[in-house]
């Protein structure tokens, strides 16, 4: 599973010194082991993840105090779906628009409790987000 985290990444990561430095590779972990073809970057000042170069989950670092996953389908404005791109009880998600939504951390133990719906939620964010 670590082979295929980007070098680059870690590099920039290993520099942040970030506090949630556990929680953040095991959400590395989570996001390419659950979305097949996903690859690994940095974009925004942030670990980034895009599929066919449409970008799709951004690991936001900052600040330091918590680790978000923030949902969406790249950086240009598209026009906004009429619901939600996931639909489900979700509640780890606070949407920000019907194509944006974001998941937040504060520890490991968070990340793990919910890795199990983290999973589901990527690879369905992932198929709903490509439409």
């Amino acid at each position: 599973m670590h082979t295929m985290l980007n070098p680059e990444v870690t590099a920039f990561l290993d520099e942040l010194n970030h506090p949630l430095r556990p929680a953040i590779d095991r959400l590395r972990e989570i996001i390419l082991s659950t979305g097949a073809g996903l690859e690994e970057g940095i974009k925004w000042n942030s670990p980034n993840y895009s599929l066919n170069d449409e970008d799709r989950i951004t690991l936001r670092v900052h600040p330091p105090k918590q680790a978000q996953l923030v949902f969406h389908r790249g950086a240009k404005v598209k026009e906004q779906p009429k619901e939600r791109l996931l639909q489900g009880p979700y509640p780890i998600l606070a949407w920000k628009g019907n194509d944006r939504a974001i998941a937040t951390f504060r520890s490991l133990e968070e990340v793990q409790q919910n890795s199990d719906v983290l999973k589901d939620i990527i690879a369905k964010w992932l198929e709903a987000a490509a439409e």
